[in-house]
């Protein structure tokens, strides 16, 4: 009895083998074309200028898309909608403050208020038909105290020399009409030769001639005022 069984051959490659690495080698191939065709097209493609060429064999093999660009915008700078003269919209201005002015009331020796009520009623008649007539009467003095007429005296004494003299000026405080409130002496010029002329009507008169800014109350009103005299006499103790 024979054997009749064929040899086997030895380092021979299956068929079915090779046909699967045929089959590999044809796919790695064609993807390397479609690949080296697809950047061509990118490079050279009428788009080529306008998004920018991104080369990557890993990426596209495994078929992730190729990163965006993204532009930067800028954001216009905000208007504001309102009218700057919107008083809606406009802060209310601040205004400066305001300064106080005090008055100074004057002092009792320039007003009327310390005199004795016939001169102080006689005097106010008699400015306010002075200011009608155009000429302000001023009080620069009108009732003393006797510490303020004493020391006029005394500045009186030093300055004329003796105590005779100063008295045709200045009378000591117990002989003062000041300190009793019964003279006043005014001021300005205008305002003693207005008196002067029109004190006899409210019954208010210039008493001596050596101080036309002193007035008393010295007549009725409506008649002629006493003749003046020359100077101021101290009385004798």
């Amino acid at each position: 009895m024979t054997n009749d069984l064929r040899p086997r051959r030895t380092g021979a490659v299956p068929p079915r083998l090779l046909s699967v690495t045929g089959v590999v080698v044809v796919g790695v191939v064609a993807g390397s074309l479609l690949l080296w065709h697809a950047q061509l097209g990118e490079i050279f493609g009428p788009d080529a200028d306008k998004s920018p060429v991104v080369s990557s064999v890993s990426a596209l093999a495994l078929g992730a898309p190729p990163p965006a660009t993204t532009l930067a915008t800028t954001k216009p700078p905000h208007t504001p909608t309102h009218s700057p003269s919107d008083p809606s919209t406009t802060p209310p201005a601040t205004k400066p403050p305001q300064k106080t002015v005090k008055t100074s009331k004057p002092s009792p020796e320039e007003s009327i208020n310390g005199l004795s009520p016939k001169l102080k009623a006689r005097l106010r008649k008699a400015m306010t038909a002075a200011k009608a007539a155009g000429v302000t009467i001023r009080i620069t003095s009108a009732r003393r105290s006797a510490a303020k007429q004493q020391r006029l005296l005394n500045e009186a004494i030093r300055k004329y020399g003796s105590y005779k003299l100063a008295t045709r000026w200045v009378l000591p405080p117990k002989y003062s009409a000041h300190v009793l409130g019964k003279a006043v002496d005014i001021g300005p010029a205008a305002a003693m030769q207005w008196l002067n002329k029109n004190g006899w009507r409210y019954g208010v008169c210039r008493r001596y001639d050596n101080e036309p800014w002193h007035f008393e109350a010295l007549t009725a009103p409506g008649t002629k005022c006493p003749p003046r005299e020359p100077h101021a006499v101290a009385k004798a103790d």
